[in-house]
């Protein structure tokens, strides 16, 4: 299993303001589904950000998300592992499959895309 990029995921006070800031850095809107957004760099897309005002089928929102190529595999080894599972393993609309806390207490969203 490999890890594809790794996104910080922000509450999204701010939308306007933060659109505005990361765009002086070049990033750019690649997803929006109202209450997510994602903000890529064109030259480097795994240079991402993340947005969110809340979970749409999780009351639990993610600190930062971490897309790997094999999602099965890595719900297999946290579980093995006995991570905190805070949300199943599950196909959403928008590709996310499951939520894990790490030690530190922070919610990890790990995505596989289909």
């Amino acid at each position: 299993m490999s890890v594809r990029r790794v996104v910080p995921d922000i509450p999204w006070p701010a939308m306007d303001e933060s659109r505005a800031f990361y765009g002086l850095l070049g990033f750019e809107e690649v997803m929006n589904h109202g209450w997510v957004v994602a903000l890529a760099s064109p030259d480097n897309p795994t240079a991402r950000i993340t947005f969110s005002t809340g979970g749409k089928t999780t009351p639990v929102v993610p600190d930062m998300s971490l897309e790997v190529d094999d999602v099965d595999a890595a719900y297999a080894a946290m579980t093995a592992h006995g991570a905190e599972i805070v949300h199943p393993l599950q196909d959403e609309e928008w590709a996310v499959r499951r939520f894990v806390r790490d030690p530190n207490g922070r919610v990890v969203n790990i995505v596989g895309h289909r």
